[in-house]
């Protein structure tokens, strides 16, 4: 019974909301160290992050797993355990492997509802039963064939050091077992992403690089009358999810962003990525080799984007706000005046309740050289932590016991960058640059220190791969605990440097006070000049002070 509901904890912990996440992926030759990045933005409304730590574990014949949906928490049913289960924290494990996702839905009616595997559940078993991404690839689709796949559509970035691929699974409909799906292995050198729309096209025509699929597919495809054409022509997000608009600039619209930071020439795919020329403009291809080699701080940036200086841009209307902000509120889609409207959907975006990057180092052990740079709440407002592979505790700060989605905690990293973060929307042109310069502190104090914590680890690994281990462990908590008591601050120093709306007066750091020992007046910055220009176009001559 303490198993079960053991069981039934960790899988409710793993909840992943596949709504709108956001996934980069960069080869080992195509980063400037040789490392091997995919990240995962989670995008969920409402859900609260929180970093699980499963430990490696050895089980006894016939022991049974209970597989509760990530998503809904519902059960499924069982499953054989393995013999031997891989430590996972997050979404890596003890071997540097990682694997994450984004849902892209597709057609509703080739879900099986009768089936047992869900696609969280999907990720965690193969991230403790697989050691390389290959491994992880034959482990996922060997247990939807016999259990049966009960989600949505979904692109899985799966990664080790040496290789990246991207798979994409749509279940084959009710009571019918398996999977349809295709896995295809990014090119060292280059990037790729998805974003909640599938990328993977006709893929009997890539070249250089290696295809798996499932027996059947394109047959199964002809049966439902998603296709008719040759097998050389058959394009799997076409068959399986066809696009519409909202597929398109709510989702591709993040694909053409993050290549438009790396690559030249994506002014070539601004029809497609619009919306509005679905059958004429030609699609965003699955990866491309980037101009130039891309390094952590370039993921770091990536993950934070929210289309500046594009023609997607959130800060070019009144939407952005009094504080031209780069947020809209949600629903994606409203009405007004019997007509339908949408706001943009950027890489960055509130509703994130925890980020991953993973960087994979093939020259390293293990123990040093998986790393997962996490935080709680959207990139943009948080510092990245780094949590090794093998660590063997989470950070208190990411798994507060005290805290959950509808609990406010001082001891959790959520909570804490949610309250900065609500501070800063309403007021972001004024108040972002104190959470930038935060930020960016925490981060280059991280990238400075790291290298003499890996080396420390790496010589106690000569005495004992524990001691190595907890180096590692207590520098991620320490890290952390540091970055919890810096937010804390920062919501301080917000508090008080722009309180009603105002800015607080200071000198190389220090506030001016006046000669009777006062705070000197604060700056009442009013309104920004486009916030004018906005107010004044609606409203004429409303306010306007007349001339005596």
């Amino acid at each position: 019974m303490k198993r079960i509901l053991l069981l039934l904890i960790i899988f409710s912990l793993t909840a992943v909301s596949g709504l709108a996440c956001t996934s980069f992926l960069v080869g080992k030759d195509a980063s400037t160290d040789g490392s091997v990045f995919i990240s995962y933005n989670v995008d969920s409304y409402g859900r609260f992050g929180k970093l699980i730590y499963l430990p490696h574990k050895k089980h006894p014949k016939g022991a049974m797993r209970k597989i509760i949906d990530g998503d809904t928490h519902h059960y499924h049913g069982d499953i054989p355990e393995a013999s031997e289960t891989y430590a996972v924290t997050g979404y890596i494990n003890e071997y540097q492997l990682s694997i994450m996702e984004t849902t892209f839905g597709g057609r509703e009616e080739l879900v099986d509802t009768t089936a047992i595997i869900d696609y969280p559940s999907l990720m965690h078993l193969g991230l403790q039963r697989a050691k390389t991404a290959r491994e992880a690839i034959q482990v996922m689709t060997s247990l939807v064939e016999k259990y049966g796949y009960v989600s949505e559509g979904e692109s899985f970035s799966i990664a080790d050091p040496n290789e990246i691929w991207i798979l994409e699974m749509i279940g084959k409909g009710p009571g019918v077992r398996g999977a349809n799906w295709v896995a295809v292995r990014i090119p060292d050198n280059a990037i790729a992403c998805h974003a909640n729309h599938s990328r993977i096209r006709k893929f009997l025509q890539y070249k250089d690089t290696e295809v798996l699929y499932s027996k059947g597919i394109i047959d199964f495809a002809r049966s439902r009358g998603y296709f008719n054409g040759k097998d050389a022509d058959f394009d799997f997000s076409a068959a399986f999810a066809p696009a519409d608009f909202g597929a398109i600039r709510y989702c591709e619209t993040r694909v053409w962003s993050f290549y438009n930071r790396f690559v030249d020439g994506m002014d070539a795919y601004l029809d497609y990525a619009d919306g509005h020329h679905i059958d004429t403009a030609e699609p965003i291809p699955l990866w491309f080799v980037p101009k130039q080699k891309l390094s952590l701080k370039d993921v770091f940036a990536a993950m934070r984007d929210h289309y500046e200086g594009t023609p997607f841009d959130v800060t070019k209307d009144c939407g952005m706000g009094l504080g031209e902000m780069p947020y809209r509120p949600t629903p994606l889609e409203f009405e007004y005046n019997g007509k339908k409207y949408f706001n943009e959907r950027p890489i960055s975006t509130q509703q994130t309740a925890d980020t991953f990057i993973a960087q994979l180092r093939s020259w390293l052990p293990d123990a040093v050289g998986g790393i997962l740079w996490y935080g709680q709440d959207e990139p943009n407002m948080i510092a990245y932590v780094p949590v090794f592979c093998q660590n063997t505790r989470v950070p208190v700060c990411f798994d507060a016991p005290n805290a959950d989605g509808v609990h406010f905690s001082w001891d959790s990293a959520f909570w804490v960058c949610n309250w900065v973060a609500n501070m800063t929307y309403p007021r972001y042109n004024i108040i972002f640059p104190a959470v930038l310069a935060t930020r960016n502190e925490i981060e280059d104090n991280i990238l400075a220190t790291l290298p003499s914590i890996e080396k420390r680890a790496l010589a106690a690994r000569n005495n004992s791969a524990d001691e190595m281990r907890e180096i590692l462990t207590h520098y991620t908590e320490e890290t952390a605990a540091n970055m919890l008591e810096s937010w804390k601050k920062l919501g301080e120093l917000i508090i008080v440097d722009f309180n009603d709306m105002t800015i607080r007066k200071k000198k190389d750091g220090k506030y001016l006070m006046t000669p009777d020992g006062l705070p000197q007046p604060p700056i009442r910055p009013g309104f920004s000049n486009e916030s004018k220009r906005v107010l004044i176009e609606q409203t004429g001559d409303k306010y306007l002070i007349p001339q005596l």
